[in-house]
């Protein structure tokens, strides 16, 4: 399984890579916006795979946390920003 678990770290890794390319490079707001929301889901990944690399089952509700916390922030600035103009 350990082989598994470097395959999606490293996957994890490079995508980590490109988001972080995207969120400082991007060039309007709401590109930065989906990269930020991009990278919280890949955090949420990292965690799936922590979970099933351990096999402990108290890492599904920090992920569900976690995603639900993104999801509710993602909504609330894409309101934010559509109120604005921007």
């Amino acid at each position: 399984m350990s082989g598994v678990v470097l395959a999606c770290l490293i996957g994890l890794s490079f995508a980590t890579a490109c988001v972080l390319y995207r969120l400082l490079r991007g060039p309007s707001v709401p590109d930065r916006i989906v990269a930020l929301d991009v990278l919280v889901q890949i955090v949420v990944a990292g965690i799936a795979v922590a979970a099933a690399a351990t096999g402990d089952g108290t890492y599904l509700a920090v992920l569900v946390a976690v995603a639900l916390l993104a999801f509710v922030g993602t909504v609330t600035v894409a309101r934010f920003v559509e109120r604005r103009g921007a």
